[in-house]
């Protein structure tokens, strides 16, 4: 039996399947797996990807969907002190290229019905070695199989040993996260494995109730008895969905994965046949959606959850409520954080505040600051002055590749050093930090400063409002106007008269939309961040119901 000494990822996987190896670890489309058989898979494909030459500190990507394959490789992957590098499946060819060279992958593992892109861009990556295909039944040709040389997942762990003979690992052993913004591309987060252990996946209090452990020994003390089943309504290959997976495994709990895109009646089913406690989704985008089923559909069979996370992406307080009455003996949570700074805080919703889209959240712990954006200097509670969040503590090292970047985004004050995340915000005296908005997306109309996820937050409080996303366009009178892109609850018509006058009641005048593009849908990435380079490229051109 494994004894725990290091803050190391593979390190506390196999310590604590150790203690609960007969558990059912997972659960994943008919696929079950305790602990002691993902740590078999795990081990037979670290021993494969060692075969192939993978050596400390290089990166190999998992382009996958959710299933039982994202976490063996992940495991697999830690286990030789190698590091898992997400990929946004949904990137298409020019992206894809520019990732897999930024992060130097060495090889890939990926579901068949990716083969395509894949071969379309192996070419013009010499740094690519290796190809491993996880069969999900998507077409391929065998010309694309052929062209990137492609090995069958299952077939390489057949011929592996399912034995754990791996040499020492640390804590200091690299987790990256590549993390795809709204405005750029993606950049790769690095982390030591011991301080994205505390910073990103709990510190062994996936619940926040009992604080982080002290020493490794003390993640065995917390070890749930009986059964706590958890669903992450996330890819796997966005942070929150791996933050949450792991601090529950280190805690013994069970794993419930849904494959493919979101089906809400799949979901909510899910919860009733699994016996979920905890379920997790990734603000509006993932809740509306469940809403709305649960309203045409429901009720359905919840009587197992206690709580629904949010995380990763903003969830409205219009939204918020509507979930919460829904929902009246289940606690919400909406968590606060970014792949920079991982698990930061949760929001505080005051009463009253839906239509004003108010954001409050409190922060874990007296890590977390708002730094004047010029002095680095943390503004004073009370004093209304805006800044930009900060964390300082167990932050990352930097962006993998991108020495610019890091230093623009961590810098020194006060003798410590501190993340500068995208945020910006007021400091209440309490201690509890409002968010404005993002400060690359603010919008400057005549001399005013307008944070669009204030306005698209009282937008979406309209009951004629779907989703909405708001940006800046060019004005001759005003240097930028206010554009709202918004789409309709099916069925519904909006005019910018109407939303003007909804959002008059709760913004002040320079913040109402002048500009409305009606679409059909608003384009999000898969972890819900609004895409704000479409939404300019629809204003724009849109030119509609312009006041």
């Amino acid at each position: 039996m494994a004894e725990l000494t290091t803050f190391n990822l593979a390190d506390i996987w196999e310590a604590v399947c150790d203690r609960v190896a007969e558990r059912e670890a997972l659960s994943c489309a008919g696929t079950r797996l305790t602990y002691a058989e993902l740590e078999a898979r795990a081990n037979r494909l670290a021993h494969w990807l060692s075969a192939q030459g993978v050596e400390p500190g290089q990166h190999l990507g998992v382009y996958l969907q959710n299933g039982p394959e994202y976490l063996e490789t992940m495991l697999a992957a830690y286990k030789i002190r190698a590091v898992p590098i997400n990929v946004n499946y949904r990137y298409v060819e020019d992206e894809l290229r520019y990732l897999f060279d930024n992060a130097d992958l060495v090889g890939v593992v990926h579901h068949r019905s990716f083969t395509p892109r894949l071969a379309a861009v192996v070419p013009d990556l010499p740094g690519l070695r290796w190809c491993l295909t996880v069969d999900d039944g998507g077409e391929a040709t065998d010309d694309d199989l052929r062209s990137i040389a492609a090995v069958v997942y299952e077939e390489a762990l057949a011929g592996s040993s399912p034995e754990r003979d791996f040499g020492p690992r640390s804590g200091d052993d690299r987790y990256v996260i590549y993390t795809g913004g709204t405005t750029g591309m993606p950049k790769g987060v690095v982390w030591r494995q011991e301080d994205a252990f505390f910073a990103c996946i709990g510190g062994g209090d996936p619940m926040r109730l009992l604080g982080p452990v002290d020493e490794p020994a003390q993640v065995l003390e917390r070890i749930i008895d009986g059964t706590f089943v958890y669903l992450p309504v996330a890819p796997l290959m966005h942070a929150a969905g791996q933050w949450t997976v792991l601090s529950w495994l280190y805690a013994g709990g069970r794993i419930v994965l849904l494959p493919g895109s979101l089906d809400p009646a799949e979901v909510w089913r899910t919860v009733a046949t699994e016996h979920v406690n905890l379920l997790t989704v990734v603000g509006d985008p993932v809740v509306r959606p469940l809403v709305d089923e649960w309203e045409r559909s429901g009720p359905y069979d919840v009587s197992s959850l206690l709580s629904i996370g949010s995380g990763g992406a903003p969830l409205s307080p219009a939204l918020r409520e509507r979930l919460m009455a829904l929902l009246p003996n289940v606690t919400v949570v909406d968590g606060f954080g970014s792949s920079e700074t991982g698990a930061q805080g949760a929001q505080r919703l005051e009463a009253g505040a839906t239509a004003s889209g108010a954001t409050r959240f409190t922060p874990y712990g007296d890590r977390t600051a708002v730094l004047d954006e010029h002095t680095h200097e943390p503004v004073p509670p009370g004093s209304g002055r805006i800044g930009r969040v900060a964390l300082r503590g167990r932050i990352p090292l930097g962006y993998y590749n991108d020495p610019e970047k890091t230093a623009a985004t961590f810098v020194e004050s006060g003798g410590e050093r501190w993340v500068l995340t995208g945020d910006m915000a007021t400091v209440g005296e309490d201690g509890t930090i409002t968010l404005l908005g993002r400060g690359s997306q603010c919008i400057n109309t005549g001399g005013e400063k307008v944070f669009p996820e204030e306005v698209e937050a009282v937008l979406k409080a309209h009951p004629a409002v779907y989703d909405a996303v708001v940006v800046g366009v060019d004005d001759e009178r005003w240097g930028q106007r206010v554009a709202a892109v918004v789409a309709p609850v099916p069925g519904a018509t909006v005019s910018l008269d109407e939303l003007a006058a909804h959002c008059r009641g709760h913004l002040a005048g320079y913040k109402v939309p002048r500009q409305l593009v009606v679409v059909e849908e608003v384009v999000r990435s898969p972890a819900g961040k609004a895409d704000y380079r479409w939404a300019t490229r629809v204003a724009e051109a849109g030119g509609v119901d312009r006041a």
